[in-house]
């Protein structure tokens, strides 16, 4: 009978450690399927980045800046309207997301604001407008703070703010086998948890999967959690303020991920930024109010910048 109990006990233990391996999708060749790419690669620092551009080439440059997880496709709206707006417009993904790649390095705002700057030297885009949704806020938000004379005016959609705390997934061993055995495997399923009206919007746990197949997306999120959103946007945001960049606040009034309330840190921050509150919308504004948020991104970068008198 004991040998029977010490069996089971070594199947379940085998069981619980390969749980992360039997959950996981990343089994699929991300290089074989980029030949379905919808846009063009680039190589930067840390490998090959996926990116697209839209609208005429002598367009003032626009660059949207995706979150933490869903990657450029989030703006497939905005990329179209802003471009028919006269914009020269690029969205890519950010390295772990979607198409580009995936690399093993620390996941934190260095990275990110690197990748976008870099980017920009590839396409020779000394300065553009910068629009970032989420935690994208928090990376336009990094990249104008240390580089300000790249940007001529800043777009926030309801952007990461405070420090989140990740509880033990930011520990070694358990933290890495609760985030692949449970976190990940859900993640697809809850893309709509901060929409106001999920029904709208029924493929989007397929779409977001499909880059969840290509090896290392859980690592590079997890990365991410443990070294980017553990930390506060609003030092960076405070900086911006102070250098007068011109700034539109986008929020949605029933966003759960990050709370409308949230809105006065950021306005603190940035006493001159202007806030569009969408009443019907929760975290993803443009995606679900396109008619109000689309058409006041385009109006906001169209409109000149009033010089402010000195004191």
């Amino acid at each position: 009978m004991r040998r029977i109990l010490w069996l089971l006990l070594g199947l379940l233990v085998l069981v619980l450690v390969a749980l992360p391996w039997l959950r996981s999708a990343e089994h699929a060749d991300l290089e074989v399927a980029r030949a379905q790419a919808p846009g063009a690669f680039v190589t930067l620092q840390h490998g090959k980045v996926f990116y697209r551009v839209a609208g005429p080439a002598d367009g003032a440059p626009v660059i949207l800046v995706h979150g933490f997880s869903v990657p450029d496709y989030i703006f497939d709206g905005t990329r179209r309207h802003l471009a028919d707006a006269g914009f020269r417009v690029v969205s890519f993904d950010l390295y772990g997301r979607g198409w580009s790649d995936r690399p093993d390095v620390v996941y934190d705002r260095d990275l990110f604001a690197g990748q976008l700057g870099q980017l920009m030297d590839a396409l020779h885009i000394q300065r553009a407008s910068l629009v970032g949704i989420s935690m994208g806020g928090a990376v336009v938000g990094h990249f104008a703070a240390a580089h300000a004379g790249r940007v001529d005016k800043l777009v926030l959609i309801d952007p990461f703010t405070q420090a989140v705390d990740i509880g033990p997934m930011r520990w070694p061993v358990i933290g890495d086998w609760l985030f692949y055995s449970y976190y990940l495997p859900h993640l697809a399923g809850t893309q709509l948890d901060g929409v106001s009206h999920p029904e709208h919007f029924a493929n989007w746990p397929k779409q977001f999967a499909a880059q969840m197949r290509y090896p290392h997306f859980g690592r590079a999120l997890l990365s991410t959690g443990r070294h980017l959103i553990g930390q506060s946007s609003l030092p960076d945001f405070t900086r911006v303020g102070r250098q007068n960049i011109p700034t539109l606040l986008v929020w949605g009034r029933r966003d759960e991920t990050v709370p409308f309330a949230l809105s006065a840190q950021v306005l603190q921050a940035i006493p001159s930024a202007k806030l569009l509150a969408i009443d019907d919308a929760g975290h993803i504004a443009n995606v679900e109010r396109p008619d109000i948020v689309d058409p006041a991104i385009a109006t906001f970068l169209t409109t000149p910048v009033v010089a402010t008198p000195p004191p």
